[in-house]
């Protein structure tokens, strides 16, 4: 581990983009820097600070002498802090005003150090992969500036083809008729370090007829300013992602992967850095007190994340699907997982399922995927769950629905073989055989083996000497750290 003097600490801002899936890898990132010896200063939004402390405590964000949270605005009107904010508006909102009050914190933190607190002063950014506005106020201050991207390395190869997918002209769509014509099944063949991918594999938000979606052209942005930064960083692993990773290195700045970052965060000493915690819902640990009382790998776990959600038909055939199947389930149900409407179980199924199935709205993922009950993981396949299922040696049923979940979903059943997918229609007699093949049958046999190397490759690359225990030092030596600071 890099020896670091006390009297020249290093000081690292992580900026993660407010939304739960970037602000939790972020924060384990910026435990395992602390233990390493740096100064941390986390910033969120205003809005998300305000919901962190609702749901975890008035204290939780007091931090630590060397670990502060301080905020900035994200430019749009107060909302109600249990009201997820528009995607849209808040992607349209960074880009346009947060580089002055962030640059104003930086200004302040850095005035506050030449003061007799003994606050060092800020020597390098770490922000949020679609947070690049930060660069500049790296770049004008003459320090590094990392971008840390919370997506897979698939999935990110996925979000540089942009440029190109505008260029030949698959995106924009022409017409809504695209989406149904058979056009997101034809093969793609072109991208560096993947193959067998189709249309539909690629991040969703090029499913568009608009040439001025805010979205799109949000990401289209950020992408082209990837090669500005002076390091990327990804949460995952070099044997997972091989080739692809290769691909992406030929091309961009210094790839450091430092995954699985809930692995590497485990080695963290400090217990109350390890107290501090950054999700969004207050989490009910009655589900782990439910699953001790369950028999090992006998409990289907479904959790679609902090952010997605579907239609009321896709809810109730999920719900009919996991009722049929005869097994014991545990199923963190949001208030906001229905779009438009209010997510409300039919009656029926729960009078079917009372006593073998727990409806939680929220739970400490990390530790039930953990739990020897848990069989598989009937999930959306963002990046946080996907990894955090690798870590966990469970194997997944994917139902994926935005950004680059689809291509998560398609290495975790093709190239990875630790999990079967379901059509993005979701209908019940589909859901109801998938959970009967992954808990009984000879294919969930093969991927539960398959889960159970991909966790043990994963524990060796964030053990000491492995890939990503080894790349968090070099992160930390040839970027992070001034030459004069060792």
């Amino acid at each position: 581990m890099i020896s670091i003097s006390e009297t020249k600490k290093p000081h690292a801002v992580c900026i993660p983009y407010p939304a739960q899936g970037h602000i939790n890898p972020m924060l384990k990132l910026a435990k395992v820097l602390h233990d390493r010896g740096f100064h941390i200063t986390f910033v969120n939004t205003v809005h998300m600070h305000n919901r962190l402390l609702k749901s975890q405590g008035p204290d939780s964000l007091k931090g630590l002498p060397d670990f502060q949270f301080k905020t900035i605005p994200d430019g749009l009107a107060p909302s109600d802090t249990d009201t997820a904010q528009s995607f849209p508006a808040l992607c349209e909102s960074i880009s346009k005003n947060c580089l002055v009050p962030f640059w104003d914190l930086i200004t302040r933190i850095n005035d506050t150090s030449l003061s007799s607190c003994g606050l060092p002063p800020v020597s390098c950014i770490i922000s949020d992969g679609v947070m690049t506005f930060s660069l500049r106020a790296a770049e004008e201050l003459g320090i590094p500036g990392i971008l840390f991207w919370t997506v897979s390395a698939c999935g990110l190869m996925g979000f540089l083809q942009f440029p190109h997918l505008l260029q030949i002209g698959l995106t924009p769509l022409k017409d809504e008729s695209y989406l149904t014509n058979g056009y997101l099944d034809a093969p793609i063949n072109f991208i560096p370090g993947i193959q067998d991918i189709r249309v539909r594999d690629l991040p969703t938000f090029i499913r568009t007829t608009d040439p001025e979606d805010i979205v799109f052209n949000f990401i289209l942005r950020e992408v082209q300013k990837i090669s500005t930064a002076s390091a990327i960083l990804l949460n995952t692993f070099d044997e997972l992602e091989t080739e692809v990773l290769s691909a992406i290195k030929s091309n961009l700045p210094p790839v450091y992967t430092i995954g699985p970052l809930p692995l590497l965060v485990n080695q963290v000493s400090e217990n109350l850095l390890k107290s501090i915690g950054c999700n969004l819902w207050k989490e009910e640990t009655e589900s782990l007190e439910w699953l001790d009382s369950k028999k090992p790998k006998s409990v289907v776990y479904v959790n679609f994340g902090s952010i997605v959600v579907m239609t009321s038909e896709q809810m109730v055939e999920l719900a009919w699907g996991l009722a049929n199947s005869n097994h014991t389930f545990l199923w963190i149900f949001r208030h906001d997982l229905v779009l438009g409407d209010p997510a409300i179980l039919p009656p029926e199924f729960l009078t079917e399922t009372k006593e073998r199935g727990l409806i939680s709205r929220w739970c400490p993922q990390e530790h039930v995927l953990k739990h020897p009950s848990i069989g598989v993981f009937l999930t959306h396949n963002g990046w946080n769950s996907t990894i955090e299922s690798v870590c966990g040696g469970v194997p997944m049923i994917c139902c994926p629905f935005v950004a680059e979940q689809q291509m998560n979903c398609r290495y975790s059943c093709i190239y990875w073989r630790i999990g079967v997918e379901i059509d993005s229609n979701v209908r019940r007699n589909e859901v109801e055989c998938l959970v009967k093949e992954v808990m009984e049958g000879e294919k969930g046999i093969e991927i539960k083996v398959k889960a159970m190397q991909w966790k043990k490759k994963a524990e060796e690359a964030t053990a000491r000497g492995g890939s990503s225990y080894v790349n968090m030092g070099k992160l930390v030596k040839e970027i992070l750290v001034a030459k004069d600071m060792l």
